[in-house]
């Protein structure tokens, strides 16, 4: 695919990524598309489920074999919006995914690029061509408004929940 179809994909799974930011979710998004068509899609679930698993990836990828009758998607690229994690390469290897695109790298959890690069790792049996950093900023600026906002909530709540001083008339 070329800068300007991965653009598009990745505008989409920026969508997603919206939909887990208004769920009070990390926003990060994912698509799986085989021949120019949406096969799954994915956003951050995992408070909502309760599931360690919920990734976006994860879920994209599930239902991307449930629509496609396969659990190979070996013809199929992905787009997520956040380098993966380790647990999500894993799953996009063990799906053998065909390609995957990323918006911005995660630098505490990546292992494509910035603490492991698992895509190209020799010792294991399925390794896949990976671009990084189509649309970092917009998927950078989704991230940090979103963890601002939550740093936010978290002062106002130790702020408000804090127990009087002998000043205030305790």
């Amino acid at each position: 695919m070329d800068l300007e179809s991965d653009e598009h994909y990745m505008r989409l799974a920026l969508t997603g990524a919206a939909k887990a930011f208004d769920d009070g979710e990390v926003p990060v998004g994912a698509l799986v598309v085989q021949a120019d068509t949406i096969v799954g899609r994915g956003h951050n679930r995992r408070e909502q489920l309760q599931s360690p698993l919920a990734h976006a990836e994860t879920l994209a990828i599930e239902a991307a074999a449930r629509n496609l009758g396969t659990w190979r998607l070996n013809d199929c690229c992905m787009y997520v919006t956040l380098e993966p994690c380790i647990m999500c390469v894993g799953a996009i290897l063990q799906a053998r995914v065909g390609r995957l695109v990323f918006g911005c790298l995660d630098a505490k959890a990546g292992a494509v690029e910035s603490l492991y690069r698992l895509c190209e790792d020799e010792r294991l049996n399925h390794r896949l061509p990976a671009v990084g950093g189509v649309l970092a900023q917009d998927c950078a600026a989704l991230l940090e408004s979103f963890f601002s906002r939550l740093r936010e909530r978290k002062r106002h709540i130790k702020n408000t929940e804090r127990w009087p001083s002998p000043a205030e008339g305790a």
